[in-house]
């Protein structure tokens, strides 16, 4: 049980001491010091006008519940046509090979009957 602890432990001082170590770099501090900014200013207007976010999250909610609907509904429809597809698919096949055959049959008619 002491190992596990050791263990989260090492990994939370190993990604600290990562943190702190590319923080070193000033592009990488500018660019964590924006996200932050744009963070806790997310944060802010959200704690200052809850209903708004949860207004924006329904409706969000509620497009991709849509937008699931119109998917299932169309995979239904693709359900359904996929075996008429396959039968009108062997029929041509089976026109095709009949009208190949019906022609193969008459070219060795006339071959045979223009040898004779």
């Amino acid at each position: 049980m002491t190992k596990k602890n050791l263990f989260w432990k090492g990994m939370l001082l190993g990604a600290l001491a990562g943190g702190a170590v590319s923080l070193l770099d000033k592009y990488t501090r500018q660019v964590m010091k924006e996200n932050v900014q744009k963070t806790s200013s997310k944060v802010y207007e959200t704690v200052r006008h809850p209903g708004e976010t949860v207004a924006k999250i329904k409706t969000t909610i509620k497009q991709v519940s849509e937008e699931f609907s119109y998917l299932a509904e169309k995979v239904d429809e693709i359900r359904e046509l996929t075996p008429q597809v396959t039968e009108m698919l062997k029929e041509t096949k089976d026109t095709f090979k009949k009208s190949n055959d019906d022609e193969l049959m008459e070219e060795l008619l006339v071959e045979k009957v223009t040898n004779y």
